[in-house]
Parts: structure tokens; sequence; C-alpha cells
């Protein structure tokens, strides 16, 4: 028997709601998410951290928060 692996999938905001926070808001949790993006690095190098697709969809996630950022910024 196949040994199954628990999908333990890292849960994002999606963007709608990233698009409804404050600039404020949204800065908090850009620093937040760059917060675990630095954890989860540290974790890999010590080759603790299990699901290594979970840095590029930080990464990811981190670019998405910017582009809206950014967004916000230039209709103010």
């Amino acid at each position: 028997m196949a040994a199954t692996k628990s999908a333990k999938k890292t849960s994002f905001p999606s963007v709608q709601d990233l698009r409804a926070l404050s600039v404020e808001e949204l800065n908090a949790k850009l620093l937040e998410q760059r917060e675990a993006l630095m954890n989860a690095r540290f974790k890999h190098a010590t080759a603790q951290l299990e699901r290594t697709s979970d840095l590029k969809a930080m990464r990811r996630q981190i670019a998405r928060m910017e582009t809206i950022l950014t967004e916000k910024q230039q209709r103010a």
C-alpha cells in the first residue's frame, strides 16, 4: 500500500480579501508575510522545511500584495 502524505496546504488570503484591506492593513500583512518567508528560508537552510514549494507560494503572495499596494497608492 502506498503511503499518503497529508496535503496540508498553506492558506493565503484571496485577492478580493487583499483588495478590501486598507493600505495600513495591507502593509501589516505584507510585513507578516515577509517574516514568514524569512523563517521558511531558515527552515529550508537547516533542512527542517517539509514543503519547499511553500517558498515559491510565499514569494508569489508577497508579489500579489505589493502589486495591490502599488495600485492603491497610485489611485490615491
